[in-house]
């Protein structure tokens, strides 16, 4: 999947956040506490989330839990389907998505760390 430049942007801003929380625990905290204003500092972007939406910032790194996100569900009267979604609708296909969570199931064999 070829990512738009603005994405490209998201993804390197992004991850220049998350370095930057691994490597200071000052700056992690301020992260959790308050996103928007920590990445402002940071990275000397203005960061402008869309009205309603705020940020949250959760720390897990902690390499004993696993952790599951549980997204918003989502709204089927917004969706806008591309060309081939639209083709697997009218042929009965459903077009969800889920991502695929491999989890150990014997923790001492499989290396659960």
């Amino acid at each position: 999947m070829k990512l738009t430049a603005q994405q490209q942007k998201s993804q390197e801003l992004l991850q220049t956040i998350i370095t930057k929380a691994w490597e200071d625990e000052n700056f992690k905290q301020e992260l959790i506490e308050d996103p928007i204003d920590a990445i402002e500092r940071a990275t000397g972007e203005r960061i402008r989330l869309p009205e309603g939406k705020t940020l949250i910032v959760k720390d897990q790194t902690n390499t004993s839990a696993i952790y599951i996100n549980i997204p918003a569900e989502p709204n089927i009267e917004d969706m806008e389907l591309n060309e081939e979604q639209l083709e697997a609708v009218a042929g009965g296909s459903a077009v969800w998505t889920f991502p695929i969570i491999n989890l150990p199931t014997n923790p001492s064999k499989d290396g659960f760390k």
